[in-house]
């Protein structure tokens, strides 16, 4: 039986409906790994590349839309979206020159997840995983460093997301 509380608060028809599809993708998702990890193969064997190319592919499509690819408020007038803060129910925490930080107060992932009958301790590593879409999104954006703080997955209420300016010095 898990301890995560993952429950919407919104119960938008669309939204919904993108929920339903993200959940649907986020049951392949981890189907296929367990059925890799049935036959002998690590999850981190495969998965994290995977997924971090796609999260690469889809950030150029979000570095192409940014004005300025070195501004964090330019990257939050693109990222997540209208629709992405509505599915997640996120919360900007945090926008200035520095940082940009979310909070994502539910998870469609997760709730498939659980749904699947995956333990807590699966469930917060395919969560990991699963982020490394988002560290794929982030490297195209080399002025920022991702973080994640936080995660419903792991029982926590949020997930926390930051994007956080390097400094000059670092790199």
């Amino acid at each position: 039986m898990t301890v995560i509380t993952n429950k919407p608060a919104s119960e938008e028809k669309n939204i919904v409906d993108i929920r339903n599809a993200i959940e649907h993708r986020a049951t392949w998702m981890s189907l296929l790994m367990n059925e890799a990890r049935n036959s002998g193969l690590g999850w981190d064997d495969f998965a994290r590349k995977a997924i971090f190319r796609c999260g690469c592919f889809h950030g150029k499509d979000i570095a192409a839309k940014c004005t300025d690819i070195s501004d964090l408020r330019k990257f939050a007038e693109v990222f997540p979206g209208t629709t992405g803060k509505k599915i997640f129910e996120m919360e900007v925490m945090e926008l200035s020159d520095q940082k940009f930080s979310l909070e994502f107060h539910y998870c469609p992932l997760v709730s498939a997840w659980i749904k699947q009958g995956f333990s807590d301790e699966d469930i917060a590593k395919l969560c990991d995983i699963a982020m490394d879409g988002d560290r794929g999104i982030a490297s195209n954006f080399p002025a920022f460093q991702f973080e994640l703080g936080k995660t419903i997955a792991q029982g926590d209420p949020v997930c926390e997301i930051n994007f956080i300016k390097k400094n000059a010095t670092s790199g």
